[in-house]
């Protein structure tokens, strides 16, 4: 009797074990990536004289450094690299294209400015009243959002001043499928002819959040003035909702700042698709 009892501990004992790696084994997120990053804080003024107007120029890259899956790794970092610094970057080495957007950047810089500033601290008085105009800088700075699953969500926020009234800046996101190594479109989520029905969320959601009842009301706030309020390619999902992100002007002028639109997949059952990774998500 005793040795059955301790038999039948053991195979529970194993069994447990078994359902407790499977288990783990379900949960690991796609590729089990590893994310590092490379900064960049880099001023160089004009004439190389500190008493002169500068260049200002910082980076915070992010981007994977091991995977289980080594395509994958390739993959996103040739598609983090084309996000932050352009296509023709694709397919060099990360520390090499931040030595060449450094060096880019300061180089352009000098050359044009240099003779500008010369040109117009010879027919100026007040040197001090045009320095401002030729401080430059720009920043460049990229974070993974959210890693769960087969989804990776990964952020670009991007500051840059050439001179002028005030600086521009955006935030993009991409929404990557990971299994399938590509970057999610929203034709990838929702189905059929959704577009109209989307809008109409999207604006009633605006009304909602701003607390009005009318489109009128809402474009008298300056909504809509600088460009059509309409579902944006520029988005990023959570496991409960999708969240639309429109930058200065896209929608509404500089002084309003960019616009966030969070609607809850609960409101969008009749309009979404049948895609795997947001169904993954949602389980």
């Amino acid at each position: 009797m005793k040795k059955q009892y301790v038999s039948l501990l053991i195979i529970l004992v194993s069994a447990s074990s078994f359902l407790f790696s499977c288990h783990s084994k379900m949960n690991k997120n796609t590729g089990e990536l590893t994310f590092d990053s490379i900064q960049v804080n880099k001023t160089v003024h004009l004439f190389n004289d500190t008493a002169k107007p500068a260049c200002n120029l910082t980076i915070n890259f992010a981007f994977p450094v091991k995977s289980t899956d080594p395509v994958l790794k390739d993959s996103l970092e040739a598609h983090f690299i084309s996000a932050c610094f352009g296509e023709k970057y694709m397919g060099e080495k990360t520390t090499d294209v931040v030595k060449l957007v450094s060096d880019s950047y300061v180089n352009d810089y000098l050359r044009d400015l240099e003779p500008m500033y010369a040109e117009d601290a010879k027919n100026k008085e007040n040197s001090g009243f045009i320095g401002g105009w030729y401080s430059y800088y720009k920043n460049i700075e990229s974070h993974v959002q959210l890693y769960t699953k087969s989804l990776l969500v990964y952020r670009i926020d991007y500051n840059e001043y050439t001179g002028g009234a005030h600086g521009i800046y955006t935030t993009n996101y991409l929404n990557v499928d990971l299994k399938q190594k590509r970057i999610l479109h929203l034709d990838d989520i929702f189905a059929g002819d959704y577009k109209e029905a989307l809008t109409d969320l999207i604006w009633n959601q605006l009304m909602a959040d701003n607390k009005v009842t009318t489109h009128e009301t809402l474009e008298d706030l300056g909504y809509g003035s600088t460009g059509d309020i309409a579902p944006t390619e520029n988005f990023y999902l959570s496991p409960t909702e999708i969240t639309f992100y429109y930058n200065v002007y896209d929608i509404t002028p500089y002084s309003m700042g960019p616009v966030k639109v969070t609607i809850p997949f609960t409101m969008l059952e009749h309009l979404l698709g049948e895609n795997l990774t947001l169904k993954e998500l949602k389980a």
